[in-house]
């Protein structure tokens, strides 16, 4: 491993196809949990990655297999995380579905540590219809500051969001009745996100088409968790000295500071295969108005930070 290695995590953070990640921090370890990235057929499991300091990582291999989900056919992918009442709960897509005719959408399953192994929550999807155009894929849980739980998702250029229930396994209701609220902004496609800072919700997703090189990552702002969410620009995408279909992403901020990175996928510049995709991460600042800067995407990655004790 080089000096520049050791001093830095490097792009790709690990080695291996692997998309979609979602960047989380369990009990004093960074977490990375991606889509293992194959033909549909092939995607049948999730792994994970942990590291104490952004440069090493250790990957927790079958952490969720299809085998067992009973409902699972085809394809899982677009996995997220979350740590509630000293459980862990993880969002799921899985089988694609091109309609309320078949079985799939997003599932729920559980575990009693960040590693698993996780086991289905409910023996069917948690969402399993289209509401509003939304195909059921691509989850993001968010917790908000007052305990409220939000589970953003939605593909075919459309995104809801639901309330989550306090068991975590169930869907709850807003206070105007509804179970669904469609939050769509421009340009909407897929990989929904979303993160709050000095009391602003940055609501964030994937534009253009995951196959190509032109996938990118766009966001909004407002002061309330679901929206509404007028689109202020892209942030990270194609950088034809470094990598193409730069997309579908997740974030960590260090605890106690305002320290952001942004974890995503990309596809090296030589490749072709719509599969070949890996995970990446690099800095994400800020301008005084709040406003995200453009994301810098690197070779060299991030340097050594240990979490704060």
């Amino acid at each position: 491993m080089s000096e520049e290695r050791n001093n830095r995590s490097g792009n790709p953070l690990f080695s291996g196809w692997y998309a979609d990640p979602e960047a989380r921090i369990f009990q004093d370890r960074y977490w990375i949990y991606p889509t293992y990235s194959a033909p549909y057929e092939k995607q049948t499991f999730f792994d994970a990655f942990y590291s104490t300091d952004l440069t090493e990582w250790t990957k927790a291999e079958r952490i969720l297999r299809m085998e067992d989900i009973t409902w699972a056919r085809l394809a899982l992918w677009a996995p997220s995380p979350v740590e509630r009442n000293g459980r862990f709960y993880y969002y799921f897509a899985a089988n694609d579905i091109q309609n309320d005719d078949e079985l799939g959408g997003i599932g729920v399953a559980v575990a009693d540590r960040p590693e698993g192994p996780f086991r289905d929550a409910l023996g069917k999807p948690l969402i399993d219809r289209f509401h509003f155009g939304a195909q059921p894929i691509d989850p993001h849980v968010f917790l908000d500051d007052d305990g409220c739980a939000y589970l953003y998702y939605g593909g075919w250029g459309h995104c809801n969001v639901a309330k989550l229930s306090e068991d975590m396994v169930h869907l709850d209701t807003f206070a105007d009745g509804a179970t669904f609220k469609e939050i769509t902004p421009e340009h909407y496609i897929e990989g929904p996100c979303m993160f709050k800072r000095r009391g602003i919700y940055y609501f964030m997703w994937s534009e253009g088409g995951w196959t190509g090189p032109d996938y990118s990552v766009a966001y909004a702002m407002s002061d309330s968790p679901v929206g509404p969410f007028q689109r202020v620009g892209k942030i990270l995408q194609q950088d034809p000295d470094i990598a193409t279909g730069a997309g579908h992403h997740g974030f960590l901020q260090i605890p106690g500071s305002d320290e952001w990175y942004i974890v995503y996928h990309r596809r090296p510049l030589s490749e072709t295969d719509a599969n070949h995709r890996v995970v990446c991460m690099d800095r994400m600042l800020f301008e005084e108005d709040g406003r995200i800067q453009p994301v810098q995407m690197t070779h060299e990655g991030v340097a050594a930070r240990p979490l704060p004790r």
